[in-house]
């Protein structure tokens, strides 16, 4: 269902609220919040996709337009919606950026067990690593060796694929999610899903092995 925002000010709407909201009217900024939503959602629109839902961004996209409001002073040469294009925009962009980190630092660093010495192992410590490959240490060993097993038992053809060439499991080449996408013939968003799907899979498997 579609929502409908307010018109944007006018010009002269514009300078008179802004004039306002400098003097600390409060409910001056209300009304350029409100008024420049229709702007935060016609952004929020070019970045809505299989993962971050329209209303994700008009919420993101909102905090970006507060900032501008905040920061933004009649002496600009911009009008305030051109200056408050560019912040909602960064703002969406870094909360992009922010999430992609954070999915990447979780998925890889899942703890799975401890180490002889009662280390916690987490997937980064084993994923890419081949038995014959860690020296002298028989705990280690047996976890990667218990990966692998986990690997063929617990995940899909899909996802066993996502798996190794997302992180060079079993001697292959580590790539990115958007170059297993063009090898697997499906959209990053899709591999995304399996990945994270595939990993809560064998975090669980060497949980209770």
């Amino acid at each position: 269902m579609s929502v409908s925002f307010p018109k944007p000010l006018t010009d002269k709407e514009e300078k008179y609220y802004i004039s306002l909201w400098e003097k600390g009217d409060e409910k001056a900024k209300d009304v350029l919040i409100e008024r420049n939503l229709r702007l935060v959602a016609h952004i929020a629109k070019k970045y809505t996709s299989n993962v971050y839902t329209m209303d994700d961004f008009i919420s993101i996209g909102t905090i970006g337009l507060i900032k501008a409001i905040n920061t933004y002073s009649s002496g600009k040469a911009a009008r305030l919606a051109t200056y408050a294009a560019r912040c909602i925009e960064n703002e969406i962009l870094m909360s992009m950026r922010a999430s992609k980190k954070n999915s990447s630092e979780v998925s890889i660093n899942l703890p799975i067990g401890t180490d002889k010495d009662g280390n916690e192992i987490s997937l980064n410590d084993i994923l890419g690593t081949e038995p014959d490959a860690v020296a002298c240490d028989i705990s280690t060993r047996l976890q990667v060796q218990d990966m692998i097993k986990a690997i063929d038992r617990v995940l899909t053809d899909r996802e066993k694929k996502v798996i190794i060439y997302r992180y060079g499991v079993l001697g292959a080449v580590p790539r990115t999610q958007r170059e297993v996408a063009a090898r697997l013939h499906i959209s990053r968003s899709y591999v995304s899903r399996i990945e994270k799907k595939a990993l809560e899979k064998l975090k669980n498997a060497l949980e209770y092995r």
